[in-house]
């Protein structure tokens, strides 16, 4: 299809991508808007991502759209893991709210974009407390919903197997998790305000940041390919 005579690296990663989250929609027509949105939402993401010592490096980041995603930040996992600590969950989460909390901070509103972040955020945010017993108000036990009644449905019969009171508890545990983390995204973006512009508008101008330079961004920020990056202000 491209008329080269051999497969390059280049080629294995974006058939990678493609299986993860479909084709590219080159041919969609996208506002200057929208695109100004989804490049901070998806810098916000990487930045705060970058900052934290428990997630994955940032591999790439796009605006291009791809399935019903408007944008992607893919972190390339380092090793396979067997457990998962309760540090990474949270700095997990901060990375899911990255996009909403750059879009807060640099743009000054927020959009629908983030819907599936939130839900994410919110699912693990609920497992922690739930099923990991990693709340120290909660302790140490689990909080299922019960068994499902499979001939009612699932949506009718999922029978709590603790009071009120608790629930409200793991509730406010839940917005608990979601709000520091927020905040700790509000923290990193503040502090690295500059980067969040550097990666935003680089990705205006390329549609796509492969890891080599998102890494300069923050290692060589005198690199040519930044120059005309490297003034911007906020």
């Amino acid at each position: 299809r491209r008329d080269q005579p051999y497969i390059t690296l280049a080629d294995i990663q974006e058939s990678v991508i493609k299986v993860i989250a479909g084709p590219e929609k080159r041919s969609r027509v996208k506002l200057e808007e929208d695109k100004r949105i989804t490049a901070y939402h998806e810098a916000g993401h990487a930045v705060v991502s970058h900052a934290l010592s428990t997630q994955d490096p940032v591999q790439q980041i796009t605006i291009i759209p791809r399935g019903d995603a408007a944008g992607m930040t893919i972190n390339r996992p380092q090793e396979d893991r067997d457990h998962v600590s309760s540090q990474k969950l949270r700095e997990t989460l901060c990375t899911l709210l990255g996009g909403r909390c750059a879009e807060e901070t640099a743009l000054g509103f927020v959009c629908t974009g983030a819907v599936s972040d939130l839900e994410r955020a919110t699912q693990i945010a609920r497992n922690m407390v739930t099923k990991y017993g990693m709340s120290e108000k909660l302790g140490h036990a689990t909080f299922n919903s019960g068994h499902d009644e499979v001939f009612i449905g699932r949506s009718m019969a999922q029978a709590k197997s603790y009071s009120e009171e608790t629930a409200n508890l793991i509730d406010q545990e839940v917005k608990d998790l979601i709000d520091s983390a927020y905040a700790d995204c509000e923290r990193i973006l503040t502090q690295r305000r500059h980067e969040l512009e550097v990666v935003a508008r680089y990705l205006l101008d390329h549609e796509t940041m492969e890891a080599e330079t998102f890494a300069k961004v923050f290692d060589n920020p005198e690199a040519e390919e930044l120059a005309p990056y490297r003034d911007v202000q906020p």
